[in-house]
């Protein structure tokens, strides 16, 4: 993947239960790449991933949402895992987080149940938008239009439906924060 993403900072959201694999191999692929990578989550210290069908490796948190501001960040990761973002949307923290990006028309990239919070905040309203198959009702019901494929990217969102298209939603993602322009100084 050549890309040059010297000077991007990219937020990274997530807790306790987090897809391992949908958190661990976009950042690696980002900080190739060139960008900074910054776990953001509720608590300090370290977060425990899901690996498939147990409990996975821990990542160090390098901020808590009271710490981190998105106008520093030049785009979002949302990793998924189904306690990660289910737990994250009742948080309102979280979600103004979440908000915050999408407002101030900031990539953000989403996978599998990772598009939870898109949906929790607002913003999926007469997007084209994939993700695990059972958030299909919700992504609708918010005014989504839901897609069945690798990767869908519509306008600042890049979403992908499991771990099988990480090649794709990394690709895509590179690409699209690549395009952005140079970030202010914060």
């Amino acid at each position: 993947m050549a890309s040059n993403l010297q000077g991007k900072k990219i937020a990274i959201l997530a807790m306790d239960g987090f897809e391992q694999a949908e958190l661990m191999e976009p950042r690696k692929a980002l900080d190739q790449a060139g960008a900074q990578t910054v776990v953001v989550s509720l608590k300090s210290g370290e977060i425990k991933g899901w690996n498939k069908k147990e409990w996975g490796d821990t990542v160090k948190v390098d901020r808590t949402l009271d710490q981190a501001r998105p106008e520093e960040f030049d785009a979002l990761v949302l990793p998924g895992g189904v306690m990660n973002p289910d737990h994250l949307r009742m948080e309102p923290k979280g979600v103004n987080f979440v908000r915050e990006f999408c407002q101030a028309g900031k990539t953000v990239a989403a996978i599998c149940h990772g598009p939870w919070m898109l949906v929790e905040a607002g913003a999926v309203k007469g997007r084209t938008v994939t993700s695990w198959p059972s958030l299909k009702t919700d992504i609708k019901n918010a005014g989504g239009n839901w897609v069945d494929q690798e990767v869908a990217a519509d306008g600042q969102f890049i979403t992908s439906r499991k771990p099988d298209d990480i090649p794709a939603f990394n690709r895509t993602m590179i690409e699209k924060i690549g395009q952005q322009g140079a970030r202010r100084a914060a």
